[in-house]
């Protein structure tokens, strides 16, 4: 389970830039883009086993040094896109600790075969035909 996405505020670094998005006469000037960076193995919010979990998971997306980028600038508004940055990573370290719910083998149906059977044997038929006998 993890924490909400405001528990991660002691954890990130945020930083702003301009942004390429929308903002009109401000676009210029105000920085409303938001990059959070998250450490994952320095993490006090996480378990050992969730660290392990996600950097498996997520470690391609992760840099060099070791951080999770996430970034947003959907609005003009610096506090707007700081909250969707913020969801953003949350939604993303959800998703690398769900866990796939696992497979169970099933044999297809007795009438799923018959209907493939009749299908081939339809379409068999249909070329037959087709042969100058």
């Amino acid at each position: 389970m993890l924490p909400p996405a405001e528990a991660f505020l002691a954890e990130v670094v945020i930083q702003t830039s301009r942004s390429s998005g929308p903002g009109g006469q401000n676009v210029n000037k105000v920085e409303s883009r938001v990059e959070v960076r998250f450490h994952v193995a320095d993490s006090q919010l996480l378990t050992d086993a969730q660290k392990a979990l996600i950097l498996e998971k997520i470690g391609p997306r992760l840099t060099a040094e070791g951080l999770l980028l996430v970034t947003a600038q959907e609005s003009r508004s610096q506090l707007d896109n700081r909250a969707t940055a913020l969801r953003k990573l949350r939604e993303v370290l959800a998703t690398a600790l769900r866990r796939p719910k696992p497979r169970r083998a099933t044999k297809p149906s007795a009438g799923a075969v018959r209907k493939r059977l009749e299908g081939k044997k339809k379409q068999s038929e249909k070329k037959a035909n087709r042969r100058a006998t």
